[in-house]
């Protein structure tokens, strides 16, 4: 990638962590996008799964410095699927509109299942709800909104072929 495309894709990712914590709280919403995992997910595409590891786990930090009573579990769910991601990348590569929802929606998705199983807040039912309810409507909303960020910065956020 050329610099003006790294400083591109920075900006769009301090843009989407930005809106993480100024718009999504504006919302007020049960279900709501997830902006870090887009951000995280975005980024893991185009490195190595050691550096999207290390993302990923920087990022949850910053998710869970709001959260001390599940302190580390937004970190090693972010680790993981941000690892997993970048492993999984060259499946993704196609220019396929649905494919990167897929993405979006599973990412969000594991990464809500390993948040709820690492936080162990509430029982096995609220847990349960968290997991088969609220998660997958939350990975929806988020995968709708990761496509159109793609959509619009189709151009800046170009994957590298491999």
């Amino acid at each position: 990638m050329t610099p003006q495309r790294v400083l591109r894709a920075a900006l769009i990712f301090v843009a989407l962590v930005a809106m993480h914590y100024f718009v999504r709280p504006l919302m007020g919403w049960r279900v709501s996008m997830d902006f870090l995992v887009i951000a995280m997910l975005l980024v893991a595409v185009r490195v190595r799964p050691g550096v999207a590891a290390v993302v990923g786990f920087v990022l949850g930090l910053i998710g869970d410095s709001l959260a001390p009573e599940s302190f580390g579990a937004g970190a090693l769910a972010m680790c993981l699927v941000g690892f997993s991601a970048s492993w999984l990348k060259a499946v993704f590569f196609s220019d396929n509109v649905f494919l990167h929802a897929i993405f979006f929606f599973a990412g969000k998705w594991a990464f809500d299942v390993i948040f709820v199983v690492a936080a162990r807040r509430g029982g096995m039912y609220e847990m349960a709800t968290q997991v088969v309810l609220w998660s997958p409507l939350a990975a929806a909303l988020t995968a709708v909104t990761g496509v159109i960020v793609l959509l619009l910065f189709r151009g800046m956020l170009e994957a590298p072929s491999t």
